[in-house]
């Protein structure tokens, strides 16, 4: 039924992966699945709100890439899906952007995405979970 499936993973919430293991394994195994794993590196407003002020103190762009392919590396053997039907990505910016961006360029069939526990700001959903789900062009399955 779905032949690509996209993961957002947070690296920094293990929390959330833990939560949408069974579901990507579920599909993986049910269909002729390629999955997706993406994680995103915020961009610099979020260094800016570190106290990062100048380009100088921020990390080794590509040395702090490499840590982050490497984390997701670790976290997607959690998965137990075999070696050829994962891909993983790495990207710089915002996450629901990046989400939706990666999503319509591999032509995804669904999206599985973990939900924060929401705040009166997003009553529901996380925030990028609910702009995921507004936004997408194909089906999302939100986990909580």
């Amino acid at each position: 039924m779905y032949n690509s499936i996209l993961v957002p993973i947070d690296i920094s919430e293990g929390d959330l992966t833990q939560q949408v293991i069974s579901h990507v394994q579920t599909h993986a195994v049910m269909n002729t699945t390629k999955v997706h794993f993406l994680t995103v590196i915020p961009s610099l407003p979020y260094y800016s709100s570190l106290g990062l002020a100048y380009s100088v103190e921020m990390p080794k762009m590509q040395e702090f890439r490499e840590e982050v392919q490497a984390k997701l590396d670790d976290i997607v053997k959690q998965f137990k899906i075999p070696a050829n039907k994962i891909q993983t990505h790495v990207t710089t910016g915002s996450p629901k952007d990046q989400i939706l961006k990666l999503a319509d360029t591999m032509s995804t069939d669904l999206i599985i995405i973990a939900s924060h526990r929401p705040d009166i700001s997003t009553y529901l959903l996380g925030s990028t979970a609910a702009a995921v789900v507004r936004h997408a062009k194909c089906a999302v399955l939100v986990v909580r």
